[in-house]
Parts: C-alpha cells; structure tokens; sequence
C-alpha cells in the first residue's frame, strides 16, 4: 500500500558572507557571514521555529554551519553535518571576483550564464555531480525521517540543483528558480506524489539582504 504520510523538507540558503556582497565566486572557499549575514542567520531562525523542524542537517562550510546553529538554537535542535549538501567545488574560481572571471575566461563566463549546466571547470564538480549527490542526500534523509520535518542549510548552487531533481526540470534549469540569504523554501513529499514545491524564496522575514542574479 502506498502510504500518504508527508515529510516536509524546509531548504534554506545560508546568511550574507563577503563572498556575497564582494562578487566572489565562493564554492569551498570557507567564508564566515559577515555582520548583516549574522542578523540574516537571527531572523531566519525565528521564521524557521514556528514551522517546528525534527532535525537540522548543513553543509560543512562556515557560513552554512553558523546559520544553521543560529536555528539550532531557536529550535533546540543540533546541527548534522551533511557532506552531500557541500556546495559545488569551483576549482580555481573560488575566490575570484565574477568580473575578472567573464574577462578571462569569456566562452566558460558565456557558459555560466546561459547554460552552466554545460560548464565544466578543471578541478571543479558539474552542475549535474552536484544534483546527483545532494539528491542521494536528500532521498535517503527523507528515508530516515518519515513523517518529519526536515531543516537543511546550504548554498545556492545545492538548492537549485535539488529543486530541479526534486521537481524533473529539463535542462537548462539552473537559472530558472532563486534563492537570496537566509531564504527559505518548502519540499512536502509523499509517496503518492513524490516532491512537490509548497513555497520558493521566502524573504518575508528579513530587513535587508543582497540579490544575486549571476
């Protein structure tokens, strides 16, 4: 028999760090939030508690971590470390500003923008390695946590990849959903359904944040 019960997932985006703000590709580069990004992680944490998470898994890097234990906190739950949630490894992009980027190495820029699914940087992790591991992730907590509600904290370049397994978007996916810092989004799954998308971006609760659109 199929069973109905529903596991929500909640997916959020980690505070503002200086990668953010300076227009820096980040990747593993181990950014910790900066002082708006903390206040981020604060405000984020009290939209988070109504919503009464089980369990809390994030990524390994710093400015996912300190968010997450800002909800932690709130919450009074600990924070799991979940590799598969990792952001993408960029190789030697990390760290470098977007601008030097797309003027040396202008086809790879044309690619990140139009289709980066396609990209493919030396040293670095695809698009689609990043979707099969956050996916493997994903899946298999849903698994362990039947019935739960489910907190993760990660990177943009994990959400989008996972909605886009989550929901089967066709390639190119990666620049048709968006999350800002500390924004939140909502996963239910059952078994009838699969995943189904109940909310995208929620930005409702925070007094300020920078938008990102490459």
């Amino acid at each position: 028999m199929i069973s109905q019960e529903t596991t929500t997932i909640l997916i959020a985006r980690h505070g503002e760090c200086r990668g953010n703000t300076d227009g820096l590709f980040r990747g593993r580069m181990d950014f910790p939030l900066n002082d708006r990004g903390r206040i981020q992680a604060e405000e984020l944490a009290g939209a988070i508690a109504p919503l009464r998470p089980t369990v809390l898994y994030s990524s390994p890097l710093l400015r996912a971590v300190e968010t997450a234990e800002a909800c932690g906190r709130r919450c009074s739950l600990p924070v799991l470390i979940e590799e598969g949630f990792n952001n993408i490894s960029l190789g030697p992009w990390e760290g470098q500003p977007k601008t030097e980027i797309a003027r040396e190495f202008p086809r790879e820029w044309e690619l990140w923008l139009k289709d980066p699914e396609q990209l493919d940087i030396e040293g670095g992790e695809t698009l689609s390695q990043v979707l099969l591991r956050s996916m493997e992730s994903l899946n298999r907590l849903v698994n362990a946590h039947r019935g739960e509600t489910i907190l993760i904290l990660t990177h943009r370049t994990v959400i989008k990849p996972l909605l886009a397994g989550c929901l089967a978007i066709p390639s190119p996916w990666f620049w048709k959903t968006h999350t800002d810092t500390a924004a939140y989004s909502i996963l239910h799954f059952d078994d009838l359904h699969g995943y189904s998308l109940y909310a995208l971006n929620r930005t409702d609760h925070l007094s300020g944040f920078t938008t990102e659109w490459i």
